[in-house]
C-alpha cells in the first residue's frame, strides 16, 4: 500500500460570488500534484485527470498534507462523487495525516505551510494559493503546476522530517518563539506514522 502527500488547486474560491463559504461542490480542480512513496515520485493531475488519479488513490493506504481536511479532502471528494469510475472512492475513510490538524491540535494555534517550512526547512514559499487561482486564469499553467507540486515537496519533507526526528519546530505567532512539538495521535484523523 501506498501513502500518498497531495495538495490541490481550485479555479475559483469559496469568496467568489458564485460559491459561497464550504461550497466545496462549486469549487473546480485545476491541478493536483502527489508524491508517491511506493513510486518514488512526484505527479500532477489536470483537471482532465481526476479518473487517472483516483486510480493512484485507490492504492493508497494514508494520505499526507497540509490542511487537507478543511480543503483537499472536501473538493477532491465532492469531485470523485461527481464521476461514476471514482464514485466508490472515499477519501474520508483513508487514513490521514493533516499536518496543519495536528500541529493546531498540538498548540491550539495554526501556522501557515510558509512559515513552517521556513522554521524548519529553511525556506519559505514563494508564491500563495491567491497566486494560483491567477496563475490559471492567465493560462500559466506549466507555473501552477510547479508553484502546485512545490507544496507537495515542503508538505513531504516535513512529514519525513517529523518522522525521523518525532516533531517540528513551531513559531508562536505572536512571539515567533520556537516551541517542540510532537504528536501521539493513532486514530484515523490524524497519526503522522
Amino acid at each position: 500500500m501506498d501513502t500518498i502527500v497531495f495538495d490541490i488547486e481550485t479555479k475559483n474560491f469559496f469568496t467568489d460570488p458564485e460559491v459561497g463559504w464550504n461550497n466545496y461542490e462549486a469549487l473546480k480542480i485545476s491541478v493536483v500534484g502527489v508524491y508517491s512513496y511506493a513510486q518514488d515520485k512526484y505527479l500532477v493531475f489536470d483537471e482532465n485527470e481526476i479518473e487517472k488519479l483516483g486510480e493512484l488513490l485507490r492504492g493508497a493506504e494514508r494520505l499526507v498534507g497540509f490542511s487537507m481536511n478543511r480543503y483537499d479532502v472536501p473538493v477532491l471528494q465532492a469531485h470523485f462523487l461527481a464521476l461514476p469510475v471514482t464514485r466508490d472512492i472515499d477519501l474520508w475513510k483513508m487514513e490521514r495525516s493533516d499536518l496543519l490538524d495536528e500541529i493546531e491540535m498540538g498548540t491550539g494555534k495554526r501556522i501557515s505551510l510558509s512559515r513552517l517550512a521556513e522554521v524548519n526547512l529553511g525556506e519559505a514559499k514563494k508564491s500563495s494559493g491567491a497566486e494560483a487561482i491567477v496563475m490559471y486564469k492567465e493560462g500559466r499553467i506549466e507555473d501552477l503546476k510547479r508553484y502546485c507540486l512545490e507544496d507537495v515537496r515542503i508538505t513531504k519533507e516535513l512529514y519525513d522530517l517529523y518522522r525521523k526526528q518525532g516533531y517540528l519546530m513551531v513559531p508562536d505567532r505572536d512571539t515567533g518563539e520556537l516551541s517542540r512539538v510532537g504528536y501521539s495521535l493513532s486514530d484515523n484523523q490524524g497519526s503522522l506514522f
